[in-house]
């Protein structure tokens, strides 16, 4: 592939039959010999610009597919897809309809007369508008699947290394390289290690907050996912190392695709809710009955616009009065509506969308309103920890430092739960006045640490994320609450717009020009850094 004559014939073997396109190659079960041999690629010179091309039209764009939603009056008939609210609507147009045959025949319309249909439109309207509402905002929500994945990837291609190529370009056999912090574009096999140790957080797959150690040695073709250690997923984050590696699936392919067509299927197969069944069997109920009742009303009073004589014991003269009909079939409709709960489907929406928004303010997202009820008849749930019960956040809760003398030792109690620096302060503690020990604990804990944190969104309800290592990040975040001593308060930090100001300055006085990984055996990670006093090795 690419160059000295690797790619030769290469388009016909991947496009040769359906397995190109699925791919059925389980890539971690193999070395990293014959996945390059597989995917005709060497990870020196990469694909050739034709070869990227052939295969694009092969594989596609390396992108989740957009599924067309339910359009706007999709979702409003939607909301009419229930008995009672039918039989609401029925009433509604038989009142209206009436109401405005009374005014023809009378001369004069009277706004009263409109009233009781109008108010039941209005129900109706409101309990649609919730409905919609809700459904809509859910269905954005989902499209949040999709802004995990990265946007830019680092190509090697026709042997040169292409920087910020958009991810969705990226197709099977690409050798891409991955550094600390990066989101992975697609799902790779490890190639090659540039760091002694590579380590990713999968919580967006799996759940999992921990990292794991990524490798480039084959394993068993049946494990799962967590045990395909030579294997990084599209969407997963590089917290620790650097790496090389060959592409194998893309788009719908990976394992976050698969998730997302899971998702879209179980939109379009949603069973009816225990709530939705019993509104159900009362609609059907209440409109047998009340059928019943209004017949029975009406047919009583037949005589009244339905006379006949009795001549040789047969009757005869009939005569017809169609207003007096007209009249009892309005006494009918009135007990009919009179009958129906209308306010029973405004009093349901309003209730489920206040459950709705309650869940909202605890990140949980519900797609359609009657599920709030399925939520509340559970009597057990199984869920995953990491992101559901906990935040998969770390935070600093207690610092200790060596006191005046060898024997002393002293701590601070450490507030705030999340990445934000601004979340709680340390308690007790000596604004400005740092001295060696505890600067020494600020300097490691910014210099020797590859973690950062950003603000995600520009407004103030913006929440903060971390790229890498959560315990790093979480120490970062402490450095910023620990302040810089009075002496460095001046020391510019222009040029810098990122939030981690005082972890900048450490670094911008101690710069790091080597790194020692950290690693299972070691159990440390150091860096060498350049002062104005020489050279010095910080370790954590």
């Amino acid at each position: 592939m690419g160059r000295g004559g690797q790619n030769s014939g290469s388009s016909e073997n991947l496009g040769a039959n359906e397995e190109a396109k699925g791919d059925h190659f389980a890539a971690w079960s193999k070395d990293v010999r014959e996945c390059e041999e597989k995917y005709e690629v060497r990870r020196e010179y990469g694909l050739s610009a034709d070869e990227v091309e052939k295969r694009r039209q092969i594989y596609g764009l390396n992108e989740l597919e957009k599924h067309e939603g339910p359009s706007i009056l999709r979702l409003v008939l939607d909301q009419f897809n229930d008995t009672l609210v039918r039989i609401l609507l029925v009433a509604a147009v038989v009142s209206f309809v009436l109401a405005w045959y009374d005014g023809n025949e009378g001369g004069e319309m009277e706004i009263t007369a409109f009233v009781e249909p109008l108010v039941i439109f209005l129900i109706l309207i409101v309990n649609a508008i919730v409905g919609v509402w809700q459904e809509s905002n859910a269905e954005k929500a989902l499209d949040a699947l999709k802004e995990i994945q990265s946007e830019h990837a680092s190509v090697i291609r026709d042997g040169k290394k292409i920087s910020n190529l958009p991810a969705k370009e990226l197709v099977p056999g690409d050798i891409v390289e991955l550094r600390v912090g990066d989101k992975i574009p697609a799902d790779m096999r490890v190639l090659s290690l540039i760091s002694s140790t590579l380590r990713v957080e999968q919580g967006s797959l799996t759940g999992e907050s921990e990292a794991v150690s990524k490798t480039t040695k084959a394993v068993a073709e049946d494990v799962d996912i967590q045990g395909k250690k030579c294997v990084v997923f599209a969407g997963t984050t590089v917290v620790n190392g650097n790496c090389i590696c060959l592409v194998t699936q893309i788009g719908m392919n990976t394992e976050i695709g698969k998730v997302h067509a899971q998702i879209q299927e179980a939109a379009e197969s949603e069973d009816d809710t225990p709530l939705k069944k019993k509104l159900n069997e009362f609609g059907e109920a209440l409109t047998a009955i009340i059928g019943v009742i209004c017949f029975l009303v009406w047919v009583i009073n037949v005589k009244y616009f339905l006379t006949w004589d009795i001549v040789d014991g047969w009757p005869r003269n009939f005569k017809f009065s169609f207003e007096k009909c007209t009249y009892y079939f309005e006494i009918a409709v009135a007990l009919a509506v009179a009958a129906i709960p209308e306010g029973l489907p405004a009093v349901i929406t309003t209730c489920l969308a206040l459950g709705t928004r309650k869940m909202a303010a605890k990140n949980a997202l519900v797609r359609k309103l009657p599920s709030v009820e399925t939520l509340g008849c559970t009597t057990v749930i199984c869920s995953d920890k990491t992101g559901t019960l906990t935040t998969n956040q770390m935070a600093v809760a207690k610092l200790v430092a060596m006191g005046s003398n060898t024997n002393a030792v002293r701590s601070y109690d450490v507030q705030g739960t999340s990445y934000d620096p601004f979340d709680g302060k340390i308690l007790n503690w000596p604004v400005g006045q740092l001295d060696s020990n505890l600067q020494m604990i600020a300097k490691i804990a910014a210099i020797c640490n590859d973690a950062d944190v950003e603000k995600a969104g520009q407004d103030k309800s913006g929440h903060y994320v971390a790229n890498g290592m959560p315990t790093e990040a979480a120490l970062k975040v402490l450095v910023e609450k620990m302040g810089l001593p009075n002496e460095l308060s001046s020391t510019s930090s222009s040029g810098y717009d990122g939030v981690l100001t005082c972890a900048y300055t450490w670094n911008k006085i101690e710069q790091r020009i080597a790194t020692l990984e950290f690693d299972r055996d070691r159990k440390s990670m150091g860096v060498i850094v350049s002062s104005s006093t020489g050279n010095k090795l910080l370790v954590k």
